[in-house]
């Protein structure tokens, strides 16, 4: 099991794993294009990977623009494994060593990621559009941990 920084070739494999999920699913996968990816992990944030056998079996991605989570999303076959709660701190640790400014997502209701960033410490703000719940994360939160 690797972990390491996203690359521009690992586009397409992410996207493969983004379009997979059975929750959180994207009602139409051509609204997050190739574009969007290389920009997050190229220009307004940075992105994480997780191999194994030279394949990526989930990945993470904050904006540093907007101060969200983009993306943490595992083949379902790789969960319940640790990967996502590594790529987890790997993202956090990274985002607060360049900022205090707190951070934010955005998830699904009663779902297994909903259920996640709870435990994770991340604190339910509230409704987000139609079926989601907005989390946010503190700086001061975090380096507790």
């Amino acid at each position: 099991m690797i972990f390491r920084e996203a690359k521009v070739e690992d586009i397409y494999q992410m996207q493969t794993i983004r379009n997979s999920v059975n929750e959180n699913v994207l009602l139409d996968p051509n609204k997050v294009t190739y574009a969007d990816y290389h920009s997050f992990i190229t220009q307004n944030g940075k992105g994480w990977v997780c191999e194994i056998e030279n394949k990526i079996v989930g990945f993470a991605i904050v904006d540093f623009v907007d101060h969200n989570i983009w993306a943490l999303f595992l083949k379902q076959e790789f969960e319940k494994k640790g990967i996502g709660y590594e790529l987890h701190r790997l993202m956090l640790d990274w985002y607060f060593s360049k900022t205090k400014t707190t951070v934010w997502l955005s998830t699904t209701a009663n779902t297994r990621a909903d259920y996640f960033y709870r435990q994770a410490g991340w604190m339910p703000m509230g409704s987000y559009g139609e079926d989601e719940i907005k989390f946010e994360m503190p700086y001061e939160i975090w380096a507790k941990k």
